[in-house]
């Protein structure tokens, strides 16, 4: 039985323009988490971010048939999407995968900001 149903979307940062970082960040922490903390089927995103090189978000849904209707929804919008705005360019990827195991560290899950480096 699989942990969960995940879904990767990637995008290109080569070549957005200045200040596309900062505004992703601005972006994720004043919208974007909220609106997928109330998400149906969705049991936690995370936004990842390789400054200069890549952006991501990575999904993990409770169900195939919530992370399916999701992906099919995003992709037929995805070139639109306000992350593609923000960087100029539609997602390299959108890719569905398997979720072999998730486990909760003594640390815990920390939800908010990262360090904005």
């Amino acid at each position: 039985m699989s942990a969960g149903y995940g879904l990767s979307v990637r995008w290109s940062l080569e070549g957005a323009a200045g200040g596309a970082e900062q505004s992703l960040r601005e972006y994720v922490v004043g919208t974007s988490m909220a609106r997928f903390a109330v998400r149906e089927g969705l049991a936690f995103k995370t936004w990842r971010m390789r400054a200069g090189q890549w952006f991501d978000g990575i999904y993990v849904w409770d169900s195939r048939d919530a992370r399916d209707v999701f992906a099919e929804s995003f992709a037929a919008e995805a070139a639109e999407s306000p992350v593609s705005r923000l960087i100029g360019s539609p997602p390299l990827w959108i890719e569905s995968f398997e979720v072999v195991a998730i486990v909760e560290g003594p640390e815990g899950f920390r939800e908010g900001a990262g360090p904005g480096e």
